[in-house]
Formats: C-alpha cells, structure tokens, sequence
C-alpha cells in the first residue's frame, strides 16, 4: 500500500468575491432543480464503497487508481457508454513542473523555477497554497501512475511553456505526453474507448509531438523524416501484432488497465443524478443504472471528475459570454455539468464559470475544428468584420478568444467571426486539418459557410462581407511587415512560444510570409473549447467549498469540474490535464489520510 508523503497544507483561503457572487448565483439556478437526496437509503442501494468517483476522464480515474492503491474500495461511475472522456479525444499533453520524466531529459526546472511561473502567468486570483498543491504533487502523482499503471511518458522537447518570457519560464517547455500503449493490455474493454477527437492516419503511429512536424512534411526535411517514422512505428506495430496508442487514446486506456489491475468497477451508462447528504456531509450518490435510479453509499467520500458543461446549452446561457454555443466545443458530448450543479445542490461555492479553455475554431459541418498550427503558420492572418487584424494570431490560443471577446464586448459581431486569410502559397505548402498540401477543400466546407475562396483580395473581401479597401490596406501592411520579418502591430514572432507551430524554412521570420498568390482563402474563426474551465471552488486538499470558505465534508472536485487552478491564463501545453491527474490524486490521498 502506498503512503502519501503530501506536505501538511496551509489553511484554506477564503473564496473571491467571484467565486463568492457565483455561489448566490447557484442558488437561483438550484432553486429550480430537485432538492439533494437527503437520505441513504432514497430508491435501492447499489453497493457501499469506501469512495465513488464521478467520471472516467483523466481527474476521475488517477482519482480511482490512488484510493484503490491506498487500500480503499472504489467505485468508478461514468455517464457515457464509453470511458475516457475528453481525455481520450484529446493529445494528452500534461503540464507538470519538475517530473522525474523531464528531469531525466535534462529540463533545467527548478520547484523555485515553477513557483515563480506559474505565479506570474495565474496572478493573485488563485490562492498560493492551491498552486503550491498542484506543483507539491503533479510529480509524485506522475510517479505513482507510471508506478501503478503500463503508462510512460515522452518529454515534447521543444513545445514552450505558452509564456516563456515571464519569470520562471522554459522556452523548451515543461510538457509530456503518453507514450506507445498496446491496446491489447485492455483485452474486450478496448472497445468501450472513448473514440479519439481527430484520428490518427491509418497505418500510422503518431505523438503529439509528431502534428508539428507533419504539418510542414511537403516542404521540411525533418517533417518528412517524422512522416516516415510514424508510418515505420505503425508497420512495426502491424508487424507485432499491437493495437498502438498514443496520446488522449493511450492516456486513457493505461489508466483503465491501472484501474482494472487494482480491481476498480467501472460502471458504464451510469450517469449522477444527485449527490446524498445527511447533516451537510456528503455520503453518497444518486445514480441511474439500467434505467433505475438508487443509490451508492459511500463511506469515506465522493470525487466529482465528471467535466465541464461545455455541452449544456442552458448553463452556457446562464453563466457564459456570449456568442457561444456547444457546438463549436470538442469536448465530450457527455459533459453537461450534472457534478457541477449537483456541487451546487449540495452548496458548493462556482468559479470561473464564464471562462473555457479557448481556442480559435473553425465551425466545420459535423465538427469543429480546433486551430492550433494552421493560425501560426506563416501566409495567413486573422481579421475582423472591419477587414482589419486585431491580434498576435500566434499567440496562445485561449489569450486570442479572449482578445475575440473582449474586442467583441459593446460591438457585436465585430470580432465574432473572424476570418482566417490566407493565399495558395499557404495553401500548396502546408496540411490543414487532415486535407493534404494543393489538395481542393470540401465542398461541404464552403457549402456550411465555414471556408469561402476568391481570386481577388476584393473579392475575398465581398465574400466574407468585410469592406474590401480596408482588407486591401490590411494585406498590404502585413505584406509589408512580412518581408521585413517584423510584426509592428502585434509582436507576432517574438516568442519561442510563436514559433512553435511554424515554418523554419521562411525567413528572417517563420511566422511571417506575405499573402500573394491567388486564389485566396477565408475560413470563418469562432470561439471554441477544448472544455469548460468553471465549476466547484475547492482547496489545497480538492475538497469542495461554501460561498464562506467552510468545507462540504465528503466532497471533493478535480478536473473540469472544479475552478481551474490556472485561473484565467493557460501556463503550457496540458495545463487541463496536468492539474486534473494532479488532484485528482491529492483527492484520494486527502480521503485515505483522514
């Protein structure tokens, strides 16, 4: 059995005024929803468990792993018919200080290294004792999987922490991913996987990592060098016999393995109705299971790490800006916040539930995309309705919705959508999305008005319905500066953080490229998410808090489903991950130690 070596935290600080007013604002919205199951034994008992964890995401299952380790009995209950998450759809990049995966790599970090970055880039608005709680345990959490678990991590080399440049930063980054998992360790339950957001390339085996690359491989020596090691990874794999993962996809499936080698239930098709409480103490949970909705008793206590409500069209009214809308997230379908109002059933104090992991999207037919490279590279800017740019486009991605947004306040649709400009040079060199270099778009991308293609910059401008003198000025002073390698207006380049998801073979900037050659194209850019980032305000130890500060006895929150601990910013690639399996793990280790 393992012991936890958690320092002892500092007193819990109270809620801001925020989290505060959130808090009254549950009150509203709770009001109109059925009252807390008040008693144990409200429909037929399931079972009784030492802890039940809410959701199979990266938060709920390192949750289940560490209490089922700890000697506890656990049981794990997902909504979906699938496990995994958002976790399973996403890279599963995970941003964790001084982990003994980029210590062996030889990443200069440092704890005073960590503390000062991570201070500087969430500010004041997070108490210092939860970011102590996150950096103190997101490396022996890492320990603990790996030593429970089949999963192994890759360090990104190369992929920079989002703000390099504050205090504490790391040009080459603090970031990990999973490494190849054979899906057979998982046996049958393989075919229960959450399915991955954007699939990877038949016959291919590829990292995170790997997308930077690809990207450029028509027109970069070492992006077809990844090309090819990534089809050489998936004929090895063929050739043995495996079912290869890797990112969200391996992430998952190696913490499902850890959880059925520790004996775990997981029960699929379960979704939360309610929590159960008794004296204010949270003692168990309501659940619907076959159509049936009882009880699951549980001793010790709950941990909500059951999402966002990135999919909840009446939250997302209620506590969001606006324009949004659940169809341009890629999070889980499944993620309608039911931990987050059952939290506020049960009294929990909200924060954050404006903000979300942001990301410039393209509202494709089906799907959204998500825009991580293809903003960045070099040949394409972002503009307004007013045909003018408004924003360092390779800046990370959740500071250009909040550049969206708040350029938008007061002025709707003045940022809302924006536009995407780029030419056929762009176009010839680079992947977008998984349509090949030179390749035509689908036609059902101009058919939902996502992408819009003209052989003109005015008659661009007509199409996108933005005044074409001013799209005219625009292009010609970014051309300009272009050539020049230097971005006046924005700053785009400065960072090494810009230059991640760029072209190396343009210069003196590879951030920059004119836009010249016909035709030219505009793809429609709305505020999207990976997710939600409001929920349950909690402490030091993930335990779940009142609008005063007090503790919910037998409550804790991790994951989407509580007050993200980086605030407002977004610290490096898998700031969501990372803090989720990080307290997750504080979690259970708070229950066991009690």
């Amino acid at each position: 059995m393992t012991t936890s070596t958690a320092p002892e935290p500092h007193p819990a600080a109270p809620p801001s005024r925020r989290a505060v007013l959130a808090g009254a604002g549950a009150g509203a919205l709770a009001a109109g929803l059925p009252a807390a199951a008040a008693r144990a034994d409200a429909g037929p008992v399931f079972g009784e468990y030492d802890v039940v964890v809410v959701g199979s995401g990266a938060a709920g299952m390192t949750a289940a792993l560490t209490a089922a380790r700890r000697g506890l009995s656990v049981l794990l209950v997902e909504k979906a018919p699938t496990f995994g998450g958002s976790t399973a759809r996403s890279g599963a990049g995970i941003w964790l200080p001084n982990n003994s995966v980029i210590l062996r790599a030889g990443v200069p970090d440092t704890p005073q290294k960590a503390a000062a970055y991570l201070a500087a880039v969430v500010g004041p608005s997070v108490p210092a004792d939860r970011q102590a709680a996150f950096l103190a345990n997101g490396p022996r959490m890492l320990d603990f999987v790996m030593a429970n678990s089949p999963l192994r991590f890759r360090y990104m080399d190369g992929y920079s922490d989002y703000y390099p440049d504050l205090p504490g930063g790391l040009a080459n980054g603090r970031s990990i991913e999973p490494d190849q998992l054979d899906g057979r360790v998982l046996g049958a339950e393989l075919a229960r996987l959450n399915p991955p957001y954007m699939p990877v390339p038949a016959g291919m085996v590829v990292f995170g990592q790997d997308y930077r690359w690809l990207t450029l491989a028509a027109v970069n020596a070492r992006g077809a060098a990844v090309a090819a090691e990534c089809l050489a990874r998936g004929t090895r794999a063929a050739l043995r016999g495996e079912k290869p993962l890797t990112m969200g996809q391996a992430l998952a499936a190696g913490l499902r393995a850890g959880l059925a080698q520790a004996g775990v239930p997981v029960w699929l098709e379960c979704p939360l109705t309610d929590l159960v409480t008794d004296g204010g103490a949270v003692t168990g949970v309501v659940v619907e299971r076959g159509g049936v909705r009882g009880t699951v008793r549980a001793r010790r206590g709950v941990v909500l790490g059951s999402g966002g409500f990135e999919h909840d069209a009446e939250m997302r009214a209620r506590y969001q800006q606006q324009p949004t809308g659940a169809q341009w997230s890629v999070g889980a379908r499944e993620n309608t916040g039911d931990g987050i109002r059952a939290g506020q059933r049960a009294g929990s104090a909200l924060d954050l539930m404006d903000d979300a992991w942001w990301g410039p999207t393209v509202p494709l037919p089906g799907e959204p995309y998500f825009c991580l490279a293809e903003r960045t590279l070099p040949g394409g800017l972002l503009v307004n309705a007013a045909g003018a740019r408004f924003v360092n486009e390779a800046a990370p991605y959740s500071d250009v919705v909040h550049v969206m947004y708040e350029k938008d306040r007061g002025a709707p649709g003045s940022h809302i959508p924006a536009w995407l400009v780029v030419d056929q040079h762009y176009r010839n060199k680079y992947l977008f999305k998984d349509v090949l270099p030179a390749l035509p778009l689908p036609d059902a991308w101009y058919a939902s008005g996502a992408v819009h293609t003209a052989w003109t910059w005015d008659g661009l401008a007509e199409r996108i319905g933005v005044p074409a003198a001013a799209l005219r000025a625009t292009l010609s002073r970014f051309n300009a500066q272009a050539w020049s390698g230097t971005d006046a207006d924005f700053g785009r380049g400065r960072t090494a953080y810009d230059h991640y998801y760029t072209d190396p073979g343009v210069y003196p900037n590879s951030c920059l490229a004119p836009v010249l050659l016909p035709p030219f194209h505009a793809f429609r850019i709305v505020p999207g998410d990976l997710g939600t980032k409001g929920g349950i305000v909690t402490d030091a130890r993930a335990r779940a808090l009142r609008p005063d500060g007090s503790v919910i006895r037998g409550l804790w929150a991790a994951g989407n489903a509580s007050a993200a601990v980086m605030g407002r910013s977004y610290a490096g690639a898998g700031s969501t991950i990372g803090p989720a399996m990080a307290f997750g793990y504080a979690a259970a280790n708070d229950i066991a130690d009690a």
